[in-house]
């Protein structure tokens, strides 16, 4: 079907609609790339040969309208709730499953559940033996408010007439039959929209910048090189709901004035690759993409363009010189995007997010969007939550929620009885933040960062605990940093460098006082004499972790010691007399020889000659060895 006109999608919408309420069981398999890795495309597989062994399996094209009562089996995107994958929903229960196996499928969930309305306890969420049955009800999702992840899991990402039948472009058919370009400028600027990709600049204001250049060409370019280590929304919105990207760039295209538009996507990415692919075309061929969209005269078309795995790309200069086939690099600014960004032409440039929260602005109104968040930050935002907390994946709350609130209320805590150290948030570029207790109630928005020294970033947020070493930390992300430096401009290239080779000095046990001096002091110059952000924001894991770290610091460089006992190198192995029963299994285990001693009587390590590899220990019977 070709949808020619804004009246013509919405009768398609009605049809769909209600042929969606005639599925009266909706079995959500989770196809994120998390839950796919788990085996959830085998687990799908098996239910939809259940379901149509039955007789009842659902037409994916939705459109019969004299169909019966039926049941339908979808490949969802991200339910976000990564830590306890695979993850089946069945609707409209909203029974959520959690670890399913492929032996669940017929006795427990399409026997019980599927035919018999029986809710399956042992594969929902368990917590102090509360059974949660309702998605709705596990605390992970309690406090979150999902408005950019509203249709990831809840839809199947693959079909556009699903979208569509969910309210998919009913915000481009507006803006196209009731708004000028200006107005809807004025509509995104008005409701306080900041760039979700770390930057927080404020979007309406860049796309009325692009609007007022002259230039005949412009382009709309989305970024989805998600690179920082632990972050993965963009990826599981592309895969989840590509349609919104999708509507959020065209509604972009038409009120700057560009028609082509592209979607930078991680080769990494290979999933959110076919699924935008798959939307695009979908589009494409029912009229919402191409000439003269909707019969307004808004021609719009989108390419998918795959990074090279290059950190730097995210940043917005070396991202429009890799589409443009050259090495990805920034450049010196002024000129900005906004002026000549991608073929030297004027250029719209967002994250995936900020794209995906332009439908919901147009078709709820500013005054609905601004309910949500703080004054200067409103919205919500979504994070990547991982690391030292009981659940892990994706989430979206207001901005303004605390920090507090996101790791004990959603994230459940600290596994196993630890204390809290700190949290990383939105990886090096966007601040490797490190937070004391006293930090935990700062609530999470684009200003009140900025108070502490710090940016959301892209939204990765790793959590650690107290058996985390911050030393190390500053050295895994500055051997990030580093690696990925593109060389361009000496203060990134060769003080990334510098930093490194001192911080793994410290890690070794051979780190001074003066050596955390010059670290700042390189550190503070890298920051602030870098060409791009990407090189400025280089030195936060430094910066961060040696303001409320500092003590950890010195117990490296002053008393040798690792407080967290996590570097090897400022570690050493002694025998306990009393536990030794002097078998020599560790002596005869040691590849250097450096234990030494008499059967039968206690053993010696020679710490000068032990290299810490560990092997004592491994074999000593009686645990007789311990590290200290």
């Amino acid at each position: 079907m070709f949808i020619n006109t804004c009246s013509e999608l919405s009768s398609y919408a009605k049809i769909i609609e209600n042929s969606l309420e005639k599925q009266k069981i909706k079995i959500l398999v989770c196809g994120g790339t998390g839950c796919v890795a788990g085996g959830s495309l085998d687990i799908y597989d098996e239910l939809a040969r259940l379901v149509e062994e039955n007789g009842n399996l659902a037409d994916v094209s939705l459109l019969k309208e004299d169909e019966s009562e039926v049941i339908s089996v979808k490949k969802s995107g991200c339910h976000g709730f990564c830590e306890a994958g695979p993850l089946v929903r069945i609707e409209p229960y909203n029974y959520l499953y959690l670890k399913v196996k492929l032996s669940d499928c017929c006795l427990d969930i399409f026997n019980n559940t599927v035919l018999n309305s029986v809710p399956v306890e042992r594969l929902m969420y368990h917590s102090n033996g509360t059974v949660f049955k309702k998605q709705e009800e596990i605390p992970f999702y309690q406090k979150q408010t999902r408005l950019v992840l509203e249709n990831c899991g809840h839809m199947d990402a693959e079909h556009i007439q699903e979208c569509i039948g969910r309210g998919g472009y009913k915000a481009l058919s507006k803006v196209l039959s009731t708004m000028d370009p200006k107005d809807v400028c004025k509509i995104i600027q008005d409701s306080g929209l900041r760039g979700r990709g770390g930057g927080g600049y404020p979007t309406g204001k860049k796309w009325g910048q692009v609007l007022a250049q002259q230039n005949p060409v412009k382009y709309v370019v989305c970024n989805g090189d998600e690179g920082d280590p632990g972050a993965f929304m963009d990826r599981s919105i592309m895969e989840g709901d590509p349609h919104k990207i999708i509507e959020g760039m065209a509604i972009a295209g038409y009120a700057t004035g560009a028609h082509t538009g592209y979607i930078y996507v991680r080769a990494e990415y290979p999933l959110a690759v076919e699924r935008l692919r798959i939307a695009i075309s979908q589009a494409e061929e029912i009229g919402l993409l191409g000439e003269n969209i909707l019969d307004s005269g808004f021609d719009f078309k989108l390419h998918i363009n795959k990074g090279a795995g290059a950190f730097v790309c995210g940043e917005g200069s070396a991202l429009t010189a890799s589409i443009e086939g050259e090495r990805g690099m920034p450049r010196v600014k002024p000129p900005r995007t906004v002026e000549q960004g991608l073929f030297n032409c004027p250029t719209v440039l967002n994250n995936v997010e900020t794209f995906a929260n332009v439908p919901y602005i147009i078709n709820a109104g500013i005054d609905e969007y601004k309910k949500l968040g703080t004054k200067d930050s409103p919205g919500t935002k979504a994070f990547a939550l991982t690391g030292n907390v009981v659940n892990t994946g994706l989430i979206e709350v207001p901005m303004g929620t605390t920090i507090r609130e996101v790791i004990f209320d959603i994230g459940g805590g600290i596994p196993d009885g630890k204390k809290f150290k700190a949290v990383q948030i939105g990886g090096p570029s966007g601040g490797c933040l490190t937070f004391v207790e006293k930090h935990l109630d700062l609530p999470l928005s684009f200003d009140s960062l900025k108070k502490v020294g710090a940016m959301i970033g892209s939204g990765g947020m790793v959590v650690m605990n107290e058996d985390t070493c911050m030393v190390e930390v500053a050295r895994f992300f500055m051997s990030f940093t580093q690696r990925e430096s593109c060389g361009k401009c000496i203060p990134c290239r060769e003080g990334t460098k510098r930093m490194l080779e001192i911080l793994e000095k410290i890690v070794a046990g051979n780190g001074t006082v003066e050596d955390l001096d010059l670290l700042k002091e390189i550190a503070e110059t890298v920051k602030n004499t870098a060409l791009c952000g990407l090189g400025k924001t280089a030195a936060n894991p430094v910066l961060s972790t040696l303001e409320h770290f500092y003590d950890e610091y010195l117990a490296h460089v002053v008393d040798k010691v690792c407080p967290a006992k996590q570097c090897k190198g400022l570690m050493s192995y002694e025998i306990d007399e009393q536990l030794c029963r002097g078998c020599s299994k560790c002596a005869r285990n040691c590849p250097v020889n450096a234990i030494s001693g008499k059967i039968k009587e206690p053993f010696v390590i020679d710490k000068i000659k032990c290299i810490k590899c560990g092997a004592c220990i491994e074999s000593c019977t009686f645990h007789a060895i311990r590290e200290v």
